[in-house]
């Protein structure tokens, strides 16, 4: 009985210890201040924003890192407001063992740029507006017109199509939105006007174009051309 209450006992005061020296240490850790910040984009769109941007959230008015206690951090705060730039699709915002501040940052991806007669802006992989950014031009095909409510779903897979598609993606350099919602298509090499109708049948239209440019491509006829109409899905109507 009594070997049965000293060896208890020499487990309650070692968990005690334990408790201790973790709560000393967690409350040192806490009260250390940031070394740094550190940025890190992934993906394939790294220019849009600059580092100094995403620091300037991180350490909101401090004048650097190293004036921030550890515990005195909102990460939760932090990522919100990071992500919140217009620029931002998602953002990871954490505190490294050394003390380092790290938000891992993952820009949007812009398929097309729109000018509807009053502003311009881009759209992004996932059909939002993203605006214009200081620091770099993305080479993306340039939209005209008015992108309305009732067709932007329909239009915004229509764009993804095009950037998902190598071919398509070098090739078509411009969109026009007639006002009845009917688009019109320029190529990159060619001076012929493409006439692909409205946002359906988009990939029945798109497997007719590629086919018909294969084919003519080799007989040089492309030079040809004035309109290439893709209305019908069953056939390619061209006018020289």
């Amino acid at each position: 009985m009594k070997r049965f209450n000293w060896i208890t006992i020499r487990l309650v005061l070692m968990f005690g210890l334990v408790i201790v020296l973790f709560s000393f240490t967690s409350n040192r850790n806490e009260n250390r201040k940031l070394t740094k910040t550190k940025v890190v984009f992934v993906g394939e769109n790294a220019s849009f924003l600059k580092q100094e941007t995403v620091n300037k959230l991180l350490i909101e008015n401090n004048a650097d890192a190293s004036a921030i206690r550890k515990d005195k951090l909102d990460l939760n705060k932090l990522e919100k407001a990071v992500s919140s730039d217009p620029m931002v699709e998602k953002s990871e915002v954490f505190v490294t063992i050394d003390g380092v501040l790290k938000a891992v940052v993952k820009q949007k991806t812009p398929i097309v740029r729109v000018f509807d007669g009053k502003r311009s802006f881009y759209i992004d992989y996932k059909g939002n507006t993203m605006p214009l950014s200081a620091n770099f031009t993305a080479r993306v095909p340039l939209v005209l017109g008015v992108i309305r409510k009732q067709n932007s779903e329909a239009l915004a897979e229509l764009f993804r199509k095009i950037y998902d598609d190598e071919f398509l993606k070098k090739n078509i350099i411009a969109i026009q939105i007639m006002p009845n919602g009917s688009l019109k298509m320029l190529n990159r090499n060619f001076d012929y006007q493409i006439d692909f109708g409205g946002a359906k049948n988009v990939d029945a239209k798109f497997q007719n174009y590629k086919a018909f440019f294969q084919k003519a491509v080799v007989d040089s006829s492309l030079y040809k051309y004035r309109k290439i109409d893709l209305r019908f899905t069953q056939q390619v109507i061209c006018t020289k």
